[in-house]
């Protein structure tokens, strides 16, 4: 196995991100940059599943693409694969919803409520 990061490994797209979407497969003990920060992988990574940047801990926002997706459910060490197994999604739950903090507006996710939405009103038609 090669440590060395190539190019593409990982997508990060907000500095607020605490996770980063794995584009290939991640080995055990690969290294990922991301700037100046530096991952060991700890575990298998499938392609597609997250990877913690820093420790999380549990109860703590996990933020991809720059929104929450979630509240750690258990502490989760830099490295780790961040997934169902230690990830509780807010999404359908508006008990847990209500805990995620929110930035604003996302791209390509539907606004956390329809008091986020603004939904425009239609003009009324005249035959």
């Amino acid at each position: 196995m090669n440590p060395v990061n190539p190019a593409n490994l990982v997508i990060v797209i907000s500095a607020g991100d605490n996770v980063a979407t794995a584009l290939e497969a991640l080995d055990r003990g690969q290294v990922i940059t991301i700037g100046d920060h530096v991952v060991i992988v700890a575990e298998a990574v499938p392609r597609g599943h997250k990877v913690a940047l820093r420790e999380i801990p549990p109860g703590e926002a996990v933020v991809k693409f720059g929104s929450a997706i979630g509240l750690a459910s258990a502490r989760i060490p830099p490295g780790a694969h961040v997934h169902t197994h230690n990830v509780a999604s807010g999404r359908g739950r508006g008990d847990l919803a209500r805990r995620l903090p929110t930035s604003g507006a996302r791209i390509a996710e539907p606004p956390d409520s329809e008091d986020d939405a603004e939904v425009p009103t239609p003009e009324p038609r005249t035959a």
